[in-house]
């Protein structure tokens, strides 16, 4: 058999199985309402909870970078690609996450794989959470240490588990924020277990960084944890920061050690000096307009009692990701499509992100939705008999 045709075969499995996933071209920048193919929808599918992707003052802080310091980094940050926004980025992110240090990467998925496969190899074990994103699980399994996955915030099955591991240096890896289920990691009790069992905790908060915790800091500031308590912290800045690229947070001695082995870091080209001037801008934003994480709490409310009410089968979260589960991946894939038809742009998570009947739709909020645009989504998703 052909590539070709082996290919088409799997492709189409995919199809009948309710599976296969289709690129959208955006015609507009990020927003609440967004255009596709010469319509306007809106928008409950992006991530920019903060509604910074389009701010004016993130927009003008690239152009005027972009101005000064070029379209490109042109190599990576350890040849001649680390210039002075990088550094005053990783500063301001370092202040935020009041950390020692903090250190920029290209994306979430090359830091996630920097940082593990970094800190462990051979003999020893990595613990992750069953819902952990693909970026964690991949970089269990590539780091070359025995990994072992523990049920979903089930710190008695980590314990059982890490007391009967092997020796060698062990590490606990989850989300803050489970980016399809919206709920967090149990970080106190996950604390414990590490400190009882000798092992390091790193926790990728992608998805609470700016949005949840009284000043922005996201799940660690929700449960009051410290640099002691998590060494590691891993924050996207695509999501709630509106631009692109990750970092991580920590000791003077984690960092060296990411920017002398991290793979994923010394051999990457940099990110554009501009898009780390813009997300300086952004961060500001994010530290002196509380009102927008306020907003977002007042829209998951209104939401939430609005769901209850009709019967809505929507997962426990207060964070912006509200997933409304299906189950079924061909009936996720058509309620989105129904929803398309009444102007709403609601992405159907289907397997292998989720586990097998759970599809579901993950509905997300962003502080330049409206309270009138709650309503309109509750309407909509109740004339069409998705309750329970």
């Amino acid at each position: 058999m052909s590539l070709d045709a082996k290919l088409n075969a799997l492709l189409a499995e995919r199809e009948q199985a309710s599976l296969y996933r289709r690129r959208q071209v955006l015609e507009s920048s990020q927003g609440v309402e967004v255009r596709l193919d010469g319509r306007s929808y809106l928008n409950f599918s992006s991530n920019d909870y903060l509604g910074l992707a389009s701010h004016p003052q993130v927009i003008e802080a690239m152009v005027e970078g972009a101005h000064r310091w070029g379209a490109g980094s042109g190599a990576a940050h350890l040849v001649t690609g680390h210039s002075v926004p990088h550094h005053a980025l990783e500063e301001e992110l370092a202040a935020f996450t009041a950390r020692p240090r903090a250190l920029l990467f290209s994306t979430g998925y090359m830091a996630n794989l920097g940082v593990v496969s970094t800190l462990l190899r051979r003999g020893d074990t990595v613990f992750e959470d069953r819902l952990n994103h693909a970026s964690l699980i991949d970089a269990g399994i590539l780091s070359r240490a025995r990994f072992q996955r523990y049920h979903h915030a089930d710190t008695g099955d980590l314990l059982t588990r890490l007391h009967s591991s092997e020796s060698g240096s062990r590490m606990v890896v989850t989300d803050g924020v489970f980016s399809m289920d919206g709920d967090l990691a149990p970080l106190p009790a996950l604390v414990e277990v590490c400190q009882q069992a000798d092992a390091w905790l790193m926790v990728d908060d992608a998805h609470g960084l700016g949005t949840i915790g009284a000043t922005g800091r996201g799940s660690l500031e929700v449960f009051n944890l410290d640099n002691a308590a998590v060494p590691i912290l891993v924050g996207t800045l695509g999501k709630a920061f509106g631009t692109f690229g990750a970092f991580v947070a920590g000791s003077e001695s984690l960092i060296e050690s990411l920017i002398q082995q991290a793979r994923s870091y010394v051999y990457t080209t940099a990110l554009p000096p501009a898009v780390a001037e813009a997300t300086r801008a952004s961060l500001r934003l994010v530290q002196t307009e509380g009102w927008r994480r306020e907003k977002l709490q007042t829209l998951v409310k209104r939401f939430r009692q609005g769901a209850s009410e009709l019967g809505l089968p929507l997962m426990d979260s207060f964070t912006p990701i509200q997933p409304l589960l299906l189950g079924d991946a061909k009936q996720a894939l058509g309620v989105s499509q129904r929803l398309r038809e009444q102007g709403f742009l609601i992405s159907a998570i289907r397997p292998p992100t989720v586990p097998e009947g759970t599809a579901r739709l993950r509905i997300t909020f962003s502080a330049l939705h409206e309270e009138e645009h709650v309503d309109r989504l509750l309407t909509a998703l109740d004339e069409m008999g998705v309750a329970q």
